[in-house]
């Protein structure tokens, strides 16, 4: 195990000058992702369209696209495709960052580095109690919700709706997405 002075934070986070690549910071480590693909953003924008109409045109809450920087935890800062933060919550926000749990993170696979999505985010996401995770598929048209309860995921796949649990109950055609 890593001591704290030798983990990443935010502040160090923060010192990397812009290269056009995803950094995040993971449990203290620093990880560096490629640009995404256009199928990828394309995907990222049609989630983004329903997700905003359903919940931050009403009030419910605000979705944020990527980039945006989120610190889970001291040494946990990453850059998920979108966020959607209740309207309880919106407090998280900080002119730089979101500074705490959002209530759904939302990453869509990338063809070079899937792993890092299905394992090392999901671990780190349960692990700082993110209470909902969406991985998106946009290969097999499918998306993987994983929902914490007793601090473990637990899943479910959507092939042809996707539900979030915020009033009113959204549900996504995922017809529409891809």
């Amino acid at each position: 195990m890593k001591s704290p002075a030798t983990m990443w934070g935010y502040a160090a986070y923060a010192a990397i000058p812009f290269d056009g690549k995803r950094h995040e910071i993971i449990a203290g480590d620093h990880f560096v992702n490629p640009a995404t693909s256009l199928h990828h953003q394309q995907v990222s924008r049609h989630l983004q369209y329903y997700l905003f109409r359903a919940i931050e045109l009403p009030g419910l809450g605000c979705v944020i696209n990527a980039p945006v920087d989120v610190q889970l935890s001291d040494h946990d800062i990453v850059q998920p495709d979108l966020v959607v933060i209740r309207k309880a919550n919106l407090h998280i926000q900080t002119p730089s960052r979101v500074k705490g749990i959002p209530d759904l993170l939302i990453e869509i696979l990338s063809p070079s580095n899937p792993g890092h999505d299905l394992k090392t985010k999901r671990l780190a996401y349960q692990r700082c109690g993110v209470p909902e995770y969406w991985i998106v598929d946009p290969d097999e048209h499918q998306i993987l919700v994983l929902t914490l309860a007793n601090g473990q995921y637990q899943e479910t796949t959507a092939t042809d709706t996707i539900t979030f649990d915020i009033p009113p109950l959204l549900a996504i055609d995922l017809k529409q997405v891809w």
